[in-house]
């Protein structure tokens, strides 16, 4: 299906002028659905990307591991509210802690949360092929 098939002129509305359902449809992919709780695990995970500072944090740590006190300077926020965000960070298993003496130090949980933000940013880099072409 080419990607012009998904394009809804403005002003049409998001819904189907009649109610239609494919019932072998559905049943597909309901069947292929992820389950409850990885739809909560997944939305909890989605939510905290959703904050400006913990989008920051995750940057910082894409680039190398860090301690507390490195990410507060990097991203010019107290080391208490870092330490914050890192807690929650790492109860969704975002970030991972290993200690060093009496250092802690963060990274990436794993390549997955990386490409994850990668993903993330490649979309927001993107040009808006609808603006563009509203402008035409």
């Amino acid at each position: 299906m080419s990607s012009s098939s998904y394009d809804v002129p403005e002003g049409r509305g998001d819904a189907c002028d009649v109610f239609v359902a494919d019932a072998a449809r559905v049943a597909r992919v309901r069947a292929a659905m992820i389950g409850t709780r990885q739809v909560d695990r997944l939305a909890e995970t989605f939510r905290a990307l959703g904050d400006p500072t913990r989008v920051r944090i995750l940057d910082a740590l894409s680039r190398d591991e860090l301690c507390v006190c490195d990410v507060a300077t990097l991203i010019g926020v107290s080391e208490s509210a870092v330490s914050h965000q890192l807690r929650l960070l790492r109860s969704l298993r975002l970030v991972r802690a290993r200690r060093e003496g009496r250092m802690v130090f963060y990274a990436l949980d794993d390549d997955h949360i990386l490409t994850l933000f990668e993903q993330g940013l490649r979309h927001v880099a993107e040009p808006d092929h609808r603006a563009q072409e509203s402008l035409r």
